[in-house]
Order: C-alpha cells, then structure tokens, then sequence
C-alpha cells in the first residue's frame, strides 16, 4: 500500500512539474518575441481578449491603467531601433488548477543597459483544449511598476 501511494505521488509531481514548464515555456517565449518587438509571435502567445492592466507606484501614491491588447502589440512594434530593453524575470512562481494558471514573475526593467523600474508580472493563463491542439494562452496580464529613485 505505501508503495501505490509513493508512486502515486511520483507521478503527480512528474505531471505537475510538466505542466508548470509548459506554462513557464510560454512566458519565456513571449518575453523573447517582446525582446525582438516581434508582435506576430506575441500575437500567437495570448488570447484575442487578453486583459492588461498595469499598476503604478510612485510618490504621488497608486494608479491603474488599462490597455487594449491592440494598442499594446502597436505600441511594441513602434519601439525605436535604437531603444535597447530588457525585462529580466528573476523567478517564477506557478499555480495550476486544470485548465487555469497563474504566474507571479518579479522582474527588472532595463533601458540601455540601466535598470529603469523593478516590479512584478502576474500572468493568467488558459489551457485552450480542441481535437487539433492543446495549448496555453494568456489571458490577463498585469504587472507593478516601481520607479528607482
């Protein structure tokens, strides 16, 4: 009997740790398609309704802000050449609940070289299931921004 529940266990910390590398996979994907302001790539990463929202922390206190996915892909694709960024995940953290996923990913945002902000991504994902594929999209998406002073 303690067998059956050891292997038992085996196999559900094998699944999960499957999953959580798929759901990892696609986050890291859509950062290096947010890298190279490859917005088709980005496209193909998130849901048609995606929600964005972004949370602002400064020393004039808090502010939400909403974004449409659209005026988010065009604001990416007009980037300047010039402009070098990197968002830099130092960690992930993913809860999956069937079909669902989260992910908190704190992060640091650079701009040529300098660290710009430092905050959080929290990312919600969806396992799209249909007889010709299975794949996770992301539905929500928000992060905090704090500025270093």
């Amino acid at each position: 009997m303690r067998t059956i529940i050891l292997l038992t266990l085996l196999l559900f910390s094998v699944y999960s740790q499957g999953q959580n590398q798929e759901i990892q996979k696609v986050i890291e994907t859509f950062f290096e398609a947010f890298h190279v302001k490859d917005t088709v790539k980005l496209k193909t990463l998130c849901d048609d309704r995606m929600i964005l929202q972004s949370i602002a922390e400064n020393v004039k206190g808090t502010q939400l802000s909403n974004e449409k996915p659209q005026a988010f892909f065009k604001s990416i694709a007009s980037i300047p050449a010039e402009l070098n960024f990197q968002e830099k995940i130092m960690s992930y953290s993913i809860q999956v609940d069937g079909s669902m996923a989260h992910a908190w990913t704190p992060y640091e945002f650079y701009v040529n070289g300098k660290v710009s902000h430092k905050g959080v991504n929290a990312f919600t994902l969806f396992k799209k299931d249909s007889p010709q594929t299975s794949e996770w999209k992301i539905i929500h998406l928000i992060d905090t921004r704090r500025k270093l002073f």
